[in-house]
């Protein structure tokens, strides 16, 4: 059952949770470098968000609703922040499109717009981090879609 439930924060308050988020992160990679286990990473990103005064559930449950039930089939998101950022972390050689798949599934199945997958596991933070976002601006797409429509019967 889940034990958290997705807020929906404005794209400027979720771009502000990122900031921080990946500014912990670096805090963590310039202390640790690059090598350890991504457990290792997790707890250190913990203590630096928790420093932050930033709310997270660390192995959040990620629940699947199948022919109108939910059930639990154990995955789990690494962290989810102040209940709209999903974090995916890694450590190891290189990011794949399946890791970036991964994230997007579960913030789908989580309801959630933003995801963070961080590999900790390189030389420069920075390109470790890959940030997606699902359904961000879903007023704003309907907006412009409208806006098009107008325009082309004009």
């Amino acid at each position: 059952m889940l034990e958290w439930q997705s807020a929906k924060l404005s794209p400027a308050a979720v771009n502000g949770v990122t900031q921080k988020i990946i500014g912990a992160a670096i805090e963590v990679h310039r202390s640790l470098g690059p090598g350890l286990l991504e457990t290792a990473y997790e707890e250190c990103l913990c203590y630096e968000l928790a420093s932050m005064d930033l709310r997270f559930q660390r192995q959040a449950p990620i629940a699947i609703d199948y022919k109108s039930v939910r059930l639990d089939c154990g995955y789990r998101a690494d962290l989810i922040v102040e209940n709209t950022v999903l974090l995916e972390l890694k450590s190891i050689e290189r990011l794949l499109p399946i890791h970036e798949a991964q994230l997007m599934t579960y913030l789908c199945l989580a309801d959630l717009s933003v995801g963070l997958l961080i590999n900790f596991n390189v030389l420069m933070l920075k390109q470790g981090i890959k940030r997606i976002a699902h359904n961000l601006y879903p007023s704003m797409v309907s907006a412009r879609i409208m806006t098009r429509s107008r325009n082309r019967s004009l």
